[in-house]
């Protein structure tokens, strides 16, 4: 096991020099997927993993509002926190074949997310780039020293762990594939950043 996690260390430093082949957009801010839904505008090529993030018909309005192509876009729905993201998103993006990951997510979320990317997923041999997404107002992300300290002992752990067994999130949705008939009969809201009317998605 040790053997294996410092292979996968070793190729996540030659995986710094590839060019980014995935984007991984961490749930809770609006923002940060209205800015990857432009950036799919740019790189229609690179697939990307929204990790709990909005509810699902505010994402597929977004992408529709900027043109946006959907086809390569994931959303991964079994996390409920930073260690989640990564570690449901890990595997999906092992069996894609990821070297470097560019993962978008705010300031605020910082060092923490950083530095549990670098564990969690350079364990893999995935290098994460992180690119801050402007915000106004404050995310769902709250930082603080023990919940640093706590993350990081768990991705410590989980960094060796993993190389034997890893988990697999059942609710994954394909974008396109998205339930709008469904999630309109049963509600959902959008964070008014997004400029999302979910009334006018149901009409």
């Amino acid at each position: 096991m040790s053997l294996g996690l410092v292979n996968h260390l070793l190729i996540m430093r030659s995986s710094a020099r590839e060019p980014v082949d995935t984007f991984l957009v961490l749930g809770g801010s609006i923002r940060r997927e209205i800015y990857v839904s432009q950036l799919a505008t740019e790189y229609p090529q690179i697939p990307i993993i929204i990790s709990k993030g909005s509810d699902d018909p505010c994402i597929v309005k977004l992408f529709e509002r900027n043109k946006a192509p959907s086809q390569g876009v994931w959303l991964e729905k079994c996390a409920n926190s930073t260690f989640g993201n990564y570690m449901f998103s890990q595997p999906l993006l092992t069996q894609w074949g990821a070297r470097h990951v560019k993962i978008l997510t705010s300031d605020t979320h910082l060092p923490r997310a950083q530095w549990m990317a670098k564990i969690m997923l350079g364990a893999h041999g995935i290098w994460p780039e992180m690119e801050l997404v402007e915000e106004s107002g404050i995310p769902g992300n709250t930082e603080s020293l023990i919940k640093t300290i706590l993350d990081l002992s768990r991705a410590i752990l989980w960094a060796f762990f993993s190389q034997i067994w890893q988990p697999s999130c059942s609710d994954i949705v394909h974008l396109p594939e998205v339930d709008m008939a469904s999630w309109c009969v049963n509600g959902f809201t959008c964070e008014y950043q997004g400029g999302v009317d979910p009334e006018s998605l149901c009409n």
